[in-house]
């Protein structure tokens, strides 16, 4: 029989089980082990009710998931909202790691291709993707195609990246295009934390102003938080009084808006295949090792 000091058992807040009736006349034995198992309930009940939500993703197999609302953006960008099962359902996306989305393309084929949401497990009941639609792009036509109330398949998580909290001092993110929606993620998980201390350095491509893709967000962020994030915008055609960069991402803007090379920083990229392979030869060439360089 399990045996606990009755002095110390038989207490809980506001309870003191020797003065309730029935127990008079108990063997203080039998009353230790009910006290006991008193505990082990509520310590199972505590732990039920606080215990983590499951996320709804199934890394083998692909679920569906209702379009509740589609938002235009810019003339080839949306913003698109999916429902979870429930309203206090998570999606269960790891920071950094993204999801595989199945569809149709134009011509009646099969096609996937990985995106990354740019909500986060404390947006409970739906997740969001921001999917900019190329005109000759397979799965650009699914997501051009889609209303209110259609499903979309999705498996995961994939992805090679992981984050932590304080895993790094500083991170420097180059990003083109949609290539935004990784950073934009890991970007929120910092600066919604309030225990994470690193810094964020966000330099973005685009062609235009309207092709910025939360840029608004983005413009908040560096307001709201002045000493943890900076972003630079780069465009190829900038208007007049243009404050940002104009052309393309050179050397010298890396090195005046990202962290020097260290240990304890790291670089993310993410754009177009061209803007990646320029933007390893810029950090090779500035002494960012590899160990330093993660390209999603």
């Amino acid at each position: 029989m399990l045996e606990l000091p009755l002095n110390m058992a038989l207490r809980f807040p506001n309870l003191d089980l020797q003065s309730l009736p029935f127990a008079q006349n108990l063997n203080p034995e039998l009353l230790g082990a009910i006290v006991a198992l008193l505990a082990l309930g509520f310590t199972a009940a505590y732990k039920y009710l606080t215990r983590p939500p499951k996320g709804c993703l199934d890394p083998e197999n692909f679920k569906e998931f209702k379009l509740i609302k589609k938002t235009q953006l810019s003339h080839n960008a949306a913003r698109f909202r999916f429902a979870l099962p429930t309203p206090s359902s998570i999606l269960g996306l790891p920071v950094g790691k993204n999801i595989l989305v199945r569809g149709i393309d134009s011509e009646g084929e099969e096609v996937k291709r990985s995106y990354t949401p740019i909500t986060l497990d404390s947006d409970v009941g739906y997740f969001e993707l921001v999917v900019k639609m190329y005109p000759n792009g397979k799965m650009s036509h699914h997501f051009r195609e889609m209303k209110e109330g259609d499903y979309l398949s999705v498996r995961g998580p994939k992805g090679r990246f992981s984050y932590k909290p304080g895993q790094v001092r500083a991170f420097g993110m180059i990003a083109g295009g949609s290539g935004i929606t990784p950073m934009f993620q890991i970007i929120r998980a910092i600066l919604e934390n309030p225990k994470d201390k690193t810094k964020v350095h966000l330099i973005y491509a685009n062609v235009t102003v309207e092709d910025i893709l939360l840029k608004e967000e983005l413009d908040n962020f560096a307001d709201k938080f002045p000493r943890r994030f900076e972003v630079y915008h780069v465009l190829n055609k900038a208007p007049p009084e243009w404050n940002g960069g104009i052309g393309f991402i050179s050397k010298e803007i890396i090195k005046s808006h990202c962290p020097q090379p260290a240990q304890n920083i790291q670089i993310l990229r993410c754009g177009p295949p061209g803007m990646n392979i320029a933007m390893a030869t810029h950090l090779d060439e500035l002494g960012y090792t590899s160990n330093m360089q993660f390209q999603f």
